[in-house]
């Protein structure tokens, strides 16, 4: 396999292994998928958290920091002298809310200079910035549709002007709306799937939102990608399935793959204005990673639903009269 300058993409273990990486936002839906198949790769991963964390045998080795802390990303990289860098962190909520303006602002973007700031200064192979299918276009004219699409936007455009001006090596990954085990309990399809276990019917939106959905698995195997191609600084990547789906259509598959007898309440809660519906640039993607996503929408829901009946399972033997955990 080669890139689009000719250059090897072949990935080997070694070449993982001879790595530094370090993670931010790893206790996270995609930085712990991500943690756990760096681990896979035999990689040192170096895990960032605002929470104290013990380290599991075979786990990744877990900092707790602040990124919003300049003093404290620089203690980061002097300490960790981090090859690949991997920004995931921040605050996730598409939530329209006022109140959410300062947090999504420092969290989102103060970290991201922070750490871009630091990276330039200090030196380093590549940095892989997490974006957003949130992120207007760039006609110039879109208005960002919640404080989080703004300060991923701004973010998105720091990297792009590190490179520019600094050399920084970023790229940007922007990523549909993902979906897997481990997800939060208050999203769409998390929030679905517990109310059918229950027999209770899921209170939803109109369902009539367009959404281009990816499995977990296949975006980690972008993030993977994107930072090992050669020669792709300064790219902006879509990791998505080029396909749109509504939220109905969504849900209706969910119905059907739990087999509930519940039926979904569409209307029930509003519809949020100014949500975009995008699709992923597959085709641009493909030419600049060799990447495109393995895992069907029917295959992914079918392993997101057992993973959170096992967890279920799991749950409803712990307590068991009898039953230990050590």
């Amino acid at each position: 396999m080669t890139s689009p300058n000719g250059n090897p993409l072949v990935e080997t273990t070694s070449s993982w292994k001879a790595r530094t990486v370090m993670v931010t936002g790893a206790s996270g839906f995609l930085g712990s998928h991500l943690c756990r198949h760096l681990g896979m790769r035999g990689v040192e991963v170096h895990a960032i958290s605002r929470s104290q964390r013990d380290r599991q045998k075979g786990g990744p080795i877990w900092w707790q920091s602040n990124l919003e802390d300049f003093g404290a990303v620089r203690r980061l990289f002097e300490s960790i002298k981090p090859d690949v860098i991997f920004h995931l962190s921040g605050l996730v909520s598409g939530i329209q809310n006022r109140e959410l303006v300062l947090p999504s602002f420092h969290s989102l973007l103060t970290s991201t200079v922070n750490l871009l700031t630091v990276a330039a200064e200090m030196g380093c192979h590549r940095i892989v910035l997490a974006g957003s299918l949130n992120e207007p276009s760039d006609d110039g004219e879109s208005i960002p549709s919640s404080p989080y699409a703004a300060a991923k936007w701004a973010s998105s455009g720091y990297g792009r002007m590190f490179h520019a001006l600094y050399g920084t090596p970023v790229v940007i990954v922007r990523t549909f709306m993902t979906y897997g085990p481990g997800q939060e309990t208050r999203k769409l399809i998390p929030t679905v799937v517990h109310s059918l276990f229950k027999g209770e019917s899921p209170k939803l939106s109109s369902g009539q939102w367009k959404a281009d959905w990816i499995y977990v698995d296949d975006v980690i195997e972008g993030f993977l990608a994107a930072a090992q191609v050669p020669q792709i600084e300064g790219t902006t990547v879509d990791l998505g399935s080029g396909r749109l789906v509504t939220v109905r259509e969504l849900v209706e598959r969910l119905v059907e793959v739990v087999g509930s007898g519940a039926p979904p309440l569409f209307g029930v809660l509003p519809d949020r204005v100014m949500e975009p519906a995008r699709t992923a640039e597959v085709l641009k993607t493909f030419e600049t990673l060799e990447w495109k996503p393995k895992v069907s929408l029917e295959s992914g829901l079918e392993q997101t639903v057992e993973w959170y009946k096992a967890q279920l399972s799991d749950s409803k033997n712990s307590q068991l009269p009898g039953h230990s955990n050590e």
